[in-house]
């Protein structure tokens, strides 16, 4: 297996992974996940459960999502068919990026996928009807620490690709608050989250 790792030029904690994709008369085949080469590119987090979502309509926003110590979670994502435009927000207390966001596009087609590290909101907005995306996550989903900040929140200025009358969200995502009044759930450290 081999990876092309980037990280994010607004959030560089945030890591673009492209696995190769071997390929023949029948199509191609990859390797999408392997502990110890995922390490060597500086990705550390041990996944304990893989999640997966189907959006059947093109606009559908899920997030911004995140889970709090000591359950916080780093997600590894990617998109098993159509497209999504992927956000990361940094909302970690004292950190220089805090309160800025990266957006991205993340096809079924190309096979990319993102690490969050914990410290960040994500959420994404699908670009395709019948969007299904997969996503691994470092903590077991619990309930009494999942936490959200608002989509729509001015002061991050997310830009998504859908006008808001046009967007579906669920009734808890329309209701997250403003990152301005949620608590400090994370603080930034110098070389960590």
């Amino acid at each position: 297996m081999t990876l092309q790792v980037t990280p994010d030029p607004v959030l560089p904690e945030i890591i673009h992974i492209r696995p190769a994709r071997h390929g023949d008369a029948r199509g191609w085949f990859s390797e999408v996940y392997n502990e110890a080469l995922f390490e060597r590119a500086g990705i550390k987090a041990r996944f304990v459960q893989d999640n997966q979502s189907l959006s059947e309509h093109a606009g559908t926003v899920r997030g911004l999502h995140f889970q709090a110590p000591p359950s916080a979670q780093a997600k590894l994502v990617r998109c098993l068919r159509g497209r999504i435009f992927d956000v990361a927000v940094d909302i970690r207390a004292g950190s220089p990026t805090f309160g800025h966001y990266t957006a991205f596009e993340i096809a079924a087609e190309t096979g990319a996928q993102v690490y969050i590290p914990e410290g960040f909101a994500h959420g994404f907005c699908t670009l395709e009807p019948a969007t299904e995306i997969a996503y691994k996550v470092s903590r077991y989903y619990d309930r009494q620490y999942d936490f959200g900040i608002a989509f729509d929140d001015p002061a991050l200025g997310i830009v998504w690709p859908f006008a808001a009358d046009q967007l579906t969200l669920s009734a808890r995502d329309r209701i997250h608050p403003r990152l301005a009044e949620a608590p400090p759930h994370f603080t930034f450290a110098v070389g960590g989250a």
